[in-house]
């Protein structure tokens, strides 16, 4: 790379993704660069379904491109390998499954450098393909799903807790350290974690755009969120405190459903209270939703964006419940999660 133009090395964990990896690849080369020297290291986790295929053949043809062998098949992992081959002084984060602005790469160097923040990075904006993807793309903007983090909110700019992917100095991996390869999940939210409690900022910019492809049916939504809120618990037994408040909402609402339901059976009291509880969220779930499909050409949404919310707000809280279980009483390992939560 030449020491006279700024230098980007774009990292990008990827598995089994024959069909999405040739057009992201096509989409990386056809950023709009204005001479910045960029260097794309894909960590495969050994692919077999021709992935590996498809991208030595892209390095052969632009020599910009580097396939990087990731045996252990995680997504920490993969990032991590990626970190250590990158020769560029700036960092940045792309993941298959996602469209990004032409002027992407560009963006996150611009913002890194006139911020002065750690990381930097877009919202997270999601958008649909199917009835259903759309529906739970409306739903995932929505602060009810999210508890109002500001990474949803696509004209958000400032200092947040987490962003999107994100961009960074090398030198920041090398201060506070890599992603924990212990994290199946919320690897980014831990290392954004750790930015923020050493005293580094986290930035989010409108100017850096990327849309995001959720999951496809509402079961797949909830093995995600499950996920999410399993690894979550990790995140917060390694540092003891949580990131926010609202990451222990779902998962105390749905304890406390299930022990009302659990004295249910034996106390009026606890029923009552079960049927209160059970019918204030119903009813807030239900006005939220009218409300989210209200604008114009959104209405068709509406017999399914409950269910939407609800996967959002169960799947997160049972995985909580499941990891405060293996993690805090049984005090399993990492390397032991739950087996649905590594899936989907």
């Amino acid at each position: 790379m030449s020491a006279s133009s700024p230098s980007i090395s774009v990292i990008v964990p990827c598995r089994n993704e024959r069909r999405h990896i040739g057009p992201f690849l096509e989409a990386v080369l056809a950023q709009e660069l204005e001479g910045i020297a960029m260097e794309v290291l894909v960590a495969d986790g050994m692919s077999d379904d021709g992935t590996r295929e498809v991208i030595a053949d892209y390095a052969r043809r632009h020599p910009l491109i580097r396939l990087i062998d990731n045996p252990e098949r995680t997504t920490p992992l993969a990032l991590n390998r990626a970190i250590e081959a990158a020769r560029a002084e700036v960092v940045v984060r792309m993941d298959v499954h996602t469209v990004y602005a032409p002027d992407y790469v560009r963006q996150c160097l611009a913002v890194l450098v006139e911020s002065g923040a750690d990381n930097v990075g877009g919202a997270w904006h999601a958008e649909g393909k199917t009835y259903v993807q759309e529906a739970i793309a409306l739903g995932f903007q929505s602060p009810f799903s999210s508890g109002g983090a500001a990474s949803h909110s696509p004209d958000f700019e400032g200092e947040v807790d987490s962003v999107y992917l994100g961009c960074w100095r090398r030198s920041v991996f090398e201060e506070v350290g890599r992603f924990d390869p212990e994290l199946v999940r919320n690897q980014d939210d831990e290392l954004n974690l750790r930015l923020v409690r050493s005293g580094r900022r986290v930035y989010q910019s409108p100017r850096i755009k990327s849309r995001y492809f959720p999951r496809a049916s509402l079961s797949a939504l909830f093995r995600q969120y499950a996920q999410y809120g399993y690894w979550k618990v990790r995140v917060i037994q390694k540092h003891r405190l949580p990131a926010s408040l609202r990451h222990l909402v779902p998962g105390g609402f749905v304890l406390v459903l299930l022990l009302l339901a659990a004295l249910s059976a034996f106390s009026a009291p606890a029923r009552w209270l079960l049927l209160a509880v059970g019918g204030l969220y119903l009813l807030a779930n239900a006005a939220i939703s009218t409300l989210t499909c209200s604008a114009p050409g959104r209405l068709k949404y509406l017999p399914l964006m409950p269910w939407v919310f609800a996967a959002f707000h169960f799947g997160y809280g049972y995985g909580f419940l499941r990891g405060a279980i293996d993690f805090v009483v049984l005090r399993k390992g990492a390397a032991s999660g739950f087996t649905i939560l590594t899936r989907g």
